[in-house]
């Protein structure tokens, strides 16, 4: 199951279910070095005020050797530092976005069985194309991290990128 809504003007919001259980998403969410396989990396304060540096590295989300879009290349090795802003292992954690500028991201996640459904929420957004590009982004990598989880690999992620901005566009009744 995949859902993509638009509950307020500054908000987006991904619904997924995993294939693993709570605890082995919630380490993908907080350990630096798992996170780094379907996001960023970066060490994380797991406490509520504390420090989160998001490294992009996205060279190592594609199992093809794909080159960086051009207007992705100045934020190739960019380093975010972060706050998380609430925590309760292992069910959410939330982290701000852009230093607060761009609001606050939610991970949530519930026990189905084996399985996992993460809620994924960014709320704040002020930019005006923000909700379909960062949508376009999350979309993307929750594909990659449920293909790890699975098991799998994602050949390209620039490609799958892409697709994933055109899907989050539609699904807001945006021209892609």
């Amino acid at each position: 199951m995949i859902a993509i809504e638009r509950p307020a003007a500054d908000t987006i919001r991904f619904e997924r279910v995993l294939d693993a259980p709570v605890e082995t998403v919630w380490r993908y969410l907080v350990e630096a070095d798992l996170r780094a396989l379907w996001f960023a990396g970066g060490a994380m304060e797991q406490r509520e005020g504390g420090a989160l540096d998001l490294v992009f590295d996205h060279d190592n989300l594609s199992s093809d050797d794909v080159s960086y879009p051009d207007r992705f290349c100045a934020h190739r090795g960019a380093v975010s530092r972060e706050h998380v802003t609430a925590i309760e292992a292992p069910h959410m954690v939330a982290y701000s976005w852009d230093g607060g500028k761009e609001g606050e991201v939610r991970f949530e996640l519930f026990p189905m069985g084996g399985q996992t459904r993460l809620v994924l929420t960014h709320s704040g957004i002020t930019s005006p194309t923000g909700a379909a590009s960062f949508g376009g982004g999350w979309h993307a990598h929750l594909a990659v991290l449920q293909a790890k989880l699975s098991g799998g690999t994602v050949r390209d992620f620039w490609a799958l990128h892409a697709q994933s901005e055109a899907t989050v566009k539609e699904a807001l009744g945006q021209d892609a």
